[in-house]
């Protein structure tokens, strides 16, 4: 697929598929192989796509637009790399309320993957709108290499969200009240985003401001689940702009014991809180 030619020296390989297991499973076999960055792969459909923590990632044929990043990142510090797939979601957020037709500020980020908007009529949660998963191999030696995946739900019917997940979904045909979406031009008003941010990067400025800003979870009572099995019941507030990481404190842990301030590097958040209590 050729993507435009204003964009060709940004892009050096970029393939569209009809279906494909995974686009970072692709992109990263393009890496191993030789190809320099940045490349692409998008698919209409994916059947063994996959999010964080080992889950699927399923949507029927054209309801989500599919996409993977091919970067060889040796001209950022490895402990800022997250900055990659922050980029990458920045981007996706302005092009979706763009093309969707939605204020400016309707989609937030949801740390530390999440694309999401608010959602008052869920119990005063949030709907997960899109997902970041990133991949790397060898970020601090001699041959980095990171894969930024993106799924985000597009044009996607409510009545057809699958029974399970239903009430912590959503798509942009939802959000915007049925208006009428054109795949391509999402598409377009992302990549047209994207490099400049990336670009940015390299030359080593990062939309501190605009990341910091979307976040959902600053302010607000949150629940994280941490890979030990545990759960945090906690303020939000903030990220850190060096670590990238989640800013809690105030709150309690599972077992009613008060926090002091601190900084998360792992863990889920698997509910916001946008009123009081959790």
């Amino acid at each position: 697929m050729t993507v435009g030619v204003e964009r060709a020296a940004f892009f050096s390989r970029q393939e569209r598929f009809d279906s494909v297991g995974s686009t970072n499973d692709v992109v990263a076999g393009w890496l191993a192989d030789g190809t320099p960055e940045v490349c692409l792969a998008l698919a209409d459909e994916q059947t063994d796509g996959r999010g964080r923590a080992g889950r699927t990632w399923h949507a029927p044929r054209g309801a989500a637009l599919l996409l993977s990043f091919g970067f060889r990142p040796a001209w950022i510090a490895p402990d800022r790399a997250w900055r990659i797939p922050a980029a990458v979601s920045l981007a996706m957020a302005d092009a979706a309320e763009e093309a969707a037709g939605l204020p400016d500020r309707a989609i937030r980020l949801k740390w530390p993957n999440d694309l999401v908007v608010e959602a008052a009529e869920s119990g005063g949660g949030v709907r997960k709108l899109g997902g970041v998963l990133s991949e790397g191999v060898d970020l601090a030696g001699s041959d980095p290499r990171l894969v930024v995946g993106i799924g985000l739900n597009a044009d996607w019917a409510e009545v057809d969200f699958p029974e399970a997940i239903a009430a912590s979904m959503t798509s942009l045909l939802a959000a915007s009240n049925g208006r009428p979406l054109e795949p391509a031009r999402l598409l377009d008003a992302f990549l047209l985003r994207v490099e400049p941010r990336i670009e940015a990067l390299r030359a080593g400025w990062f939309d501190v401001a605009d990341w910091t800003d979307r976040q959902v979870t600053t302010g607000r009572e949150i629940r994280i689940d941490l890979p030990d099995g545990t759960t945090i019941s906690d303020h939000g507030l903030g990220v850190d702009a060096l670590s990238g990481g989640l800013v809690i404190g105030g709150g309690a842990t599972g077992g009613g014991r008060t926090v002091t301030e601190r900084t998360l590097l792992v863990g889920e958040v698997t509910r916001v809180r946008l009123g009081v209590g959790v």
